[in-house]
């Protein structure tokens, strides 16, 4: 039996602006059908990666594949299969919600109609603003319209740069839950975020940082690796405990995690010695417990090892 071709293949990709490297010779690839997280913060290479490969930004060297496609060579194809979000909201703002969708339907000698279910769950909530400027809808509107427009021509790989950055918390739930359905009629989707709680609702994960994917695997199978000792804790004054704990010399790393510290430390060190060592700095408050890693526990970890 043959072999599923792979839906995206990158070989070696290198890209540089001057002295700063945006890609360090990447490798990897995306299976067809699947959901793929490219995780990291701004600055990673991600825009960069997501831009070579929706054939609008040429590598220093290397080579990227999209269903058996050059990204470079065969860019006009590449055009034809792939739907492209980019970070930044780049439909026409003068033109209505209607007339935009029109627009790129237009451009890929399709109709609204043809594909209407592709992104009827999602173009339903935007329906009754069809006549209002793109430019004047709210971010969780904007982000529903570019993404309609992507989908037009019924693409059958999806990319998706950052598309939650700035959108309030039920509109990125909502998107998310749209991206399962959109995997279901068979779109392989490609999809970065600095946003590490979406990790979890990829099939499989990339953590970026410097240009370099430190880690990729299943979510699940990134915090299986993790194997250090780590407590979460919580004093009434945060600040001032960061730096204790830090100086504490079993404490490995300490980092800041919402309204609590999440601490890595010695196997020789208890949680009834920390505790002791927070009481003698003068923290009547403290709550310690062992928790168990996030897929962002897993990136410090990865970022902070020698």
């Amino acid at each position: 039996m043959q072999q599923k071709l792979k839906m995206i293949l990158v070989k070696n990709l290198h890209k540089t602006y001057g002295k700063v490297t945006a890609l360090n010779n990447l490798s990897f690839t995306v299976n067809d059908g699947e959901i793929f997280g490219v995780i990291g913060p701004d600055g990673s290479g991600k825009t960069s990666l997501f831009r070579i490969l929706a054939s609008v930004l040429l590598p220093n060297s290397g080579s990227a594949e999209m269903n058996g496609l050059s990204v470079s060579k065969d860019f006009k194809k590449i055009r034809n299969i792939i739907g492209y979000m980019p970070g930044r909201f780049s439909l026409y703002q003068d033109l209505s919600v209607e007339e935009n969708l029109k627009f790129f339907a237009t451009i890929f000698s399709t109709t609204i109609e043809e594909n209407y279910h592709l992104i009827k769950d999602i173009y339903q909530q935007i329906e009754p603003f069809k006549k209002r400027r793109a430019g004047a809808l709210s971010g969780g509107m904007k982000q529903k319209l570019a993404l309609s427009c992507a989908l037009i021509h019924k693409p059958e790989v999806l990319i998706l740069d950052e598309p939650t950055t700035g959108v309030d918390p039920v509109s990125r739930k909502e998107f998310w839950d749209m991206l399962k359905r959109l995997k279901s009629e068979g779109i392989t989707i490609l999809v970065s975020t600095a946003y590490m709680d979406e990790a979890g609702l990829c099939d499989r994960i990339a953590l970026m940082r410097e240009g370099n994917f430190i880690a990729t695997d299943t979510p699940q199978n990134i915090i299986n690796s993790y194997n250090e000792t780590l407590l979460a804790v919580q004093t009434e004054n945060m600040s001032a405990s960061l730096s204790d704990l830090r100086n504490h010399p079993k404490v490995k790393t300490c980092f800041a995690f919402g309204n609590q510290h999440h601490i890595t430390v010695h196997a020789d060190l208890s949680i009834s010695d920390l505790q002791h060592y927070l009481n003698e700095k003068g923290y009547s408050t403290v709550e310690i417990k062992a928790i168990e890693p996030t897929v962002e526990d897993c990136f410090m970890a990865l970022t902070n090892n020698p």
